[in-house]
């Protein structure tokens, strides 16, 4: 693909990312306590995303699973405790060096001007602009854009397209970054059957080749599938941690939903189902 050439953030000439392992910690918070207003988000939260795994942050409405991805992406600032970047308090890190090392995918994606689709996912390859990898934007944005189903309308304005395509083509610019670290925000809300699975397999597939994906969730059959590992989340604290299979339990997800839930193993695949208990 033939496109433009981004300008090269202000400031000083980044610090590369260094090479990422298997099990590095790319992305924690300690102790980590964050306000809206007057309101406590988050209540003395630890949490940590390492590379090779898909974590799921999953409960109700409110509970703050949002705001710990933005606080673990360093785009809010805490009322106590640390979040680390990379191994480094994401303070530590200037604007540019941290869009070398961590992707955001925020809930709704909306721009003001008429950029075709192609042109928003090349904005996830401003950040490389004058390094020794901008060789790669075209690569990187031909393979996002057919990881994600966008190949077939690049060249569509971005503001034609419906909520679920948009989406993907969100999906697409975080993907075109090439950061180790994946920050998405409910990537599936919007999408159909198909692309649910498509946007989960897609971040398998990125912690099979070693990033860290934090994924926020609503559906607990799609947390329980395809994440390593879940945080549940409950008025702003984390009151669980582990591989879905050992934590969602009946009891606790239905405390934490104040729903009834049962919980049980697929008969076929033995893989963990969710479901709400209805009826008598």
């Amino acid at each position: 693909m033939n496109g433009m050439k981004w300008l090269r953030l202000p400031g000083a000439r980044p610090t590369p990312p260094a090479a990422v392992h298997p099990g590095d910690v790319l992305a924690e918070a300690e102790a980590l306590h964050v306000r809206l207003g007057t309101r406590e988000v988050l209540s003395g939260v630890d949490v940590m995303a390492r590379a090779g795994e898909v974590l799921a942050l999953v409960g109700p409405n409110g509970a703050g699973k949002s705001t710990l991805l933005s606080a673990l992406a360093a785009d809010l600032p805490t009322a106590a405790g640390l979040v680390r970047v990379h191994g480094r308090p994401a303070a530590d890190w200037s604007a540019h060096e941290l869009a070398l090392r961590r992707a955001v995918l925020p809930q709704s994606a909306t721009l003001s001007f008429p950029f075709a689709v192609e042109e928003v996912v090349r904005m996830g390859r401003a950040p490389w602009a004058g390094t020794a990898l901008e060789d790669e934007d075209d690569p990187a944005v031909a393979t996002a854009m057919a990881a994600t189903e966008t190949l077939d309308f690049a060249a569509r304005p971005f503001s034609a397209l419906s909520g679920g395509e948009r989406a993907r083509v969100a999906l697409a610019r975080v993907l075109a970054q090439r950061a180790s670290l994946l920050l998405l925000d409910e990537p599936t809300a919007a999408l159909d059957l198909r692309h649910q699975e498509l946007v989960l397999r897609i971040c398998r597939e990125r912690a099979l080749a070693g990033d860290a994906v934090v994924v926020v969730l609503h559906d607990l059959g799609l947390a329980a599938a395809y994440a390593h590992r879940v945080v549940i989340l409950s008025a702003g604290r984390a009151v669980a941690d582990g591989p879905p299979a050992e934590i969602f339990t009946d009891r606790l997800l239905s405390d934490v939903y104040r729903q009834p839930v049962e919980v049980f193993p697929h008969p076929r695949s033995g893989e963990v189902l969710i479901t709400p208990r209805r009826g008598s």
